[in-house]
């Protein structure tokens, strides 16, 4: 039996994961959490085959969430649930940890295949994204995120949604002294000046819906 967990803060896209794994004779739900920090409580003390992860969550993001689950060397393998669907960010996800990728937008059937996959121990990334990965191999084409460590990016993507260096070093277990390094560092090799900017470049690039774009203060 492959058991699974659902972390997304949103309610309607657990209950539609749910409905369709728990008509699955070989997948059984073993809980659902709405927050990063639950979830990872919630795979520590449930330690499902598969985890499945929304990549933007309040507080810890999908990102860290798989980031600790692989150093504490737990046996919880993560699919990562965005909708995002450029290669470059699942590439940097995969990097981090997470053996999947999905986007929201996913037929039942990717769904389940990725769940039975990557619960085997196999990578598993959505096919438009996987297409993508493979030319972009191909013709070199580089993005400048690509320079930036996992932590970088996911400090550039908490700054981009409004939040103060106080508060993402609260979340990340980080001083505010050390937040601002990374911010600092991120900007010098992303050759931006603020947020807006950042966000702009994020943008453009695909890491961030634009209809979902909160910053609304220069950085």
């Amino acid at each position: 039996m492959i058991t699974v967990v659902l972390v997304d803060d949103h309610e309607l896209v657990r209950t539609g994961f749910r409905m369709i794994l728990q008509k699955q004779p070989d997948i059984e739900v073993c809980g659902e959490a709405g927050t990063a920090e639950e979830g990872l409580k919630l795979i520590k003390s449930q330690s499902p085959k598969v985890a499945l992860v929304d990549v933007h969550m309040p507080g810890m993001s999908g990102v860290e969430l798989t980031e600790r689950v692989v150093r504490a060397k737990l046996a919880t393998h993560i699919v990562i649930v965005s909708v995002v669907d450029d290669a470059r960010f699942p590439k940097r996800l995969l990097d981090a940890g997470a053996l999947g990728y999905l986007t929201k937008g996913c037929t039942a059937e990717e769904l389940l295949s990725a769940v039975r996959q990557v619960a085997k121990g196999r990578r598993y990334l959505a096919s438009a994204v996987a297409q993508q990965l493979a030319l972009a191999t191909l013709d070199g084409s580089d993005s400048p995120f690509d320079a930036l460590s996992t932590r970088e990016l996911e400090v550039a993507m908490m700054l981009v949604r409004g939040k103060p260096v106080t508060v993402i070093g609260e979340q990340l277990n980080l001083s505010p002294k050390t937040v601002s390094t990374y911010k600092q560092r991120l900007m010098e090799k992303l050759q931006v000046d603020h947020v807006i900017g950042l966000a702009h470049l994020m943008t453009i690039h695909g890491l961030l819906d634009a209809q979902n774009n909160a910053t609304t203060t220069p950085g």
